[in-house]
């Protein structure tokens, strides 16, 4: 296999074998992260972070980009109407940005408090919006507003996608980061990258049953502990193996957390995302590049 991958399975060879490496799709950027692919408009779309834009690429068009400023945006989704949705660092807020270009919040606080720092966020196909709010908008200065932190803790909230209610869901993180469900959705992953602020802390994905029809998850365990740094954004595939990444590229497990093989990539990957027609083109956001890689394997679609 080419030296940017590293396989330790034949389920991996299986997933990798034949592709070339990783193509570059940008430089440029300080620290990119929030890869999602948007199918009606066929671009791939991604937070450049510290500049304080998101950005887009297409095979027709290359590189432009999508909005700025864009509230330091973090993690990006897609919802059922084919809107983007955005974790806003500095807005402690979550966004959604209408056909005619307006922003419309989803989401600002929780019991009265106004959110951290949201930082990833995912759809399920009920219209329910999930998303992480850990505190780096605190513990780094110039990426969050300047003001005190008004949550008494690092959660994962639900938005009910009726009531519009925000719902605690978990709040046993240290800092809770990437989201994931699994193809039929009846399992959340979630990182938690403590880590970052202390050797000792978390750098582990937890996984949690889906219960109650898609309002509450249970029995949490830790699914796969991810060296080096810290678990960041992370994808399913149509197998349910867990793409997540990490220091050293993307890291491959299986759904009851067997290392199948490693993506690398030059730099620290923070987030990635399946995308093109047939969703078997990997997109991965490293620090100040964006990657590609074709793969046989394809990601998972919202049911």
């Amino acid at each position: 296999m080419p030296e940017s991958f590293e396989s330790f399975s034949p389920e991996f060879q299986r997933i990798a074998g034949g592709a070339r490496g990783v193509d570059l799709v940008s430089d440029g950027m300080i620290f990119s992260e929030g890869t999602t692919w948007h199918p009606r408009a066929g671009v791939l779309i991604w937070s450049d972070f510290f500049n304080d834009r998101i950005m887009q690429w297409s095979e027709s068009g290359g590189v432009g980009v999508f909005r700025q400023p864009a509230g330091r945006a973090n993690g990006n989704t897609i919802d059922r109407e084919g809107l983007v949705v955005s974790c806003e660092t500095s807005g402690r807020r979550i966004v959604r940005e209408e056909e005619d270009g307006s922003l419309v919040p989803v989401a600002e606080r929780y019991r009265g408090g106004r959110f951290t720092s949201p930082n990833d966020v995912v759809v399920k196909s009920d219209g329910s919006i999930w998303f992480t709010d850990p505190d780096y908008g605190v513990l780094i200065g110039e990426i969050g507003d300047g003001r005190m932190q008004e949550q008494d803790r690092n959660r994962l909230y639900r938005v009910d996608p009726v009531s519009g209610e925000v719902e605690s869901m978990c709040e046993e993180f240290d800092k809770p980061n990437g989201l994931a469900f699994s193809p039929d959705e009846s399992v959340l992953y979630a990182g938690d990258s403590g880590r970052t602020h202390g050797e000792f802390r978390n750098h582990h994905v937890m996984s949690f049953d889906v219960t109650e029809g898609g309002r509450a998850i249970e029995n949490p365990r830790v699914v796969a502990v991810v060296d080096p740094v810290v678990p960041d954004g992370m994808r399913v595939d149509t197998d349910g193996n867990l793409y997540v990444a990490a220091g050293d590229g993307v890291q491959v497990f299986s759904p009851a957390g067997d290392m199948l093989g490693k993506i690398r990539t030059p730099e620290v990957a923070a987030n990635c995302a399946f995308g093109m027609s047939d969703y078997q083109t990997l997109f991965i956001a490293a620090t100040t590049c964006v990657w590609k890689v074709r793969l046989n394997a394809a990601g998972a679609r919202r049911p």
